[in-house]
């Protein structure tokens, strides 16, 4: 499960301009998708192999009567109190202010890890300026200068020391992770539970289909966790096989009842869509496709999980409404066209068993074995019937593909001068894969190693 970093201070003291410099890794890849709306509030940073979701909590206001904490938003509180580690920033050059000393009081009140980020410091290492900020009674102060960017990878590194591990995800991105491990990875796999996340906007129906699963297996059994904070993962079984759901809607349970209590919170669900093999997206058909139905996609994509469309309250909708949500469908969720799209009623347990083959068959194809073989004759196939054309005076030329991660698939091509491959000729080869192995439900992910053209440079 990733960790969770909150930026926390009051307004201006260069949350913003932190929370861009900590993402700036991940938030083209979010915006380039159609039809998106990033959320400012929230992305992901990387360091390394490690990866972090970064909450700007924006400024913490003050009211009349000096109450700070009156004037915060609940999810702004949501956010502190989900976050594994708080960086408290601070305005070095506007000094010491009353608002610093209140949030300092209620951080030091939670318990929570915090770093004393000294921002706009930039040429003050060492100075005077910084020294009265430890009236805070928050420990050492780290200067920075986020607009420059000066010390902010060694603020990060701090933090990721702080921070728990998370489990590696089943996924080689490499040559190397391909030949170490790979059959063991499959194996287990194969072996355990499918871990499925149910994701979605609030009241799309989240609940209501949570409990139309969980009341059809009376054999699901759990056991609450003492927070909120951790991921409550319900073990069940259907048809002889074996199934984990990752809750996002904040499952209790009551007597020999499951009510699933609608507490959207946008932590829980990247977390889940991050610890999930397959995510089914929940759309409320009454609503139609909004801005934040396509950012959850697109960070199912973005996390190269398999992924199933429910059209919820399916039954809701007069013919003219339907085929009105299939053209928004089509429009806002470009991006996923191999997403397979299912049509339900929750409430009435309409078309879930549908459902659940769409699920099966988006994690087979996510763990789809593709022996190198068949790749490269494919490959060789596919170059025939469509030849690339020259990029930079020289025709790129594929010769061979091998498998290189699962979950989601990774076809890795090598060849010659492959860096002139266009994006047409990308999505013709991506095609041509998916229908050859069945890959519906699945991102599928195409990784070029190229070699320099020897006669590069000769007249």
């Amino acid at each position: 499960m990733l960790s969770v970093i909150a930026l926390v201070g009051r307004p201006n003291v260069g949350k913003s301009t932190l929370f861009n410099r900590l993402t700036r890794t991940r938030d083209a890849i979010v915006a380039d998708f159609a039809g998106l709306t990033r959320d400012r509030h929230y992305g992901t940073a990387k360091l390394g192999k490690r990866q972090f979701i970064v909450v700007d909590t924006g400024g913490l206001e003050d009211s009349a009567e000096g109450a700070i904490f009156e004037k915060m938003a609940g999810q702004t509180m949501q956010a502190i109190a989900e976050a594994d580690l708080v960086m408290f920033m601070v305005d070095v050059r506007a000094g010491l202010a009353g608002q610093d000393h209140e949030i300092a009081r209620y951080l030091r009140r939670l318990g929570k890890p915090v770093l004393l980020v000294a921002n706009k410091a930039e040429g003050m290492k060492g100075s005077a300026q910084l020294a009265e900020f430890h009236e805070l009674g928050l420990g050492e102060i780290y200067p920075i200068s986020a607009a420059h960017g000066q010390g902010v990878r060694d603020l990060l590194e701090l933090a990721a020391e702080q921070l728990p591990q998370a489990l590696p995800d089943v996924q080689a991105d490499d040559d190397a992770n391909q030949a170490k491990g790979e059959e063991s990875e499959e194996d287990e796999r194969e072996a355990g539970p499918i871990r499925i996340a149910v994701a979605g906007r609030p009241n799309a129906g989240k609940s209501t289909l949570i409990n139309a699963w969980l009341g059809e297996d009376r054999l699901v059994t759990f056991d609450m966790p003492g927070t909120t904070r951790d991921a409550i993962r319900v073990p069940f079984t259907r048809d002889g096989k074996a199934y984990e759901l990752i809750d996002t809607a904040g499952l209790r349970r009551k007597g020999k009842v499951f009510q699933a209590i609608e507490k959207f919170s946008v932590v829980k669900t990247l977390q889940a869509i991050e610890g999930a093999q397959v995510v089914v997206l929940v759309i409320d058909a009454t609503v139609g496709v909004t801005d934040q139905d396509a950012h959850i996609a697109g960070f199912i994509l973005e996390s190269g999980r398999a992924v199933v469309v429910a059209i919820n309250k399916w039954d809701a909708l007069d013919r003219y409404q339907r085929e009105q949500l299939e053209r928004s469908l089509e429009l806002r969720l470009a991006f996923m066209k191999f997403a397979t799209v299912k049509h339900i009623s929750a409430l009435k347990r309409q078309g879930l068993g549908p459902l659940w083959k769409a699920i099966d068959a988006a994690y087979a194809a996510a763990t789809c074995k593709m022996p190198t073989a068949k790749l490269t004759r494919l490959l060789q196939e596919a170059v025939q019937y469509q030849a690339p054309r020259k990029g930079g005076g020289y025709r790129p030329k594929p010769r061979y593909a091998h498998q290189g991660g699962m979950n989601p698939p990774v076809i890795v091509i090598h060849g010659n001068s492959l860096d002139g491959l266009g994006q047409s000729y990308l999505r013709f080869l991506e095609t041509w894969f998916r229908k050859a192995f069945k890959l519906e439900g699945t991102p599928l992910r195409i990784e070029l190693r190229t070699t320099d053209n020897p006669y590069a440079g000769r007249e």
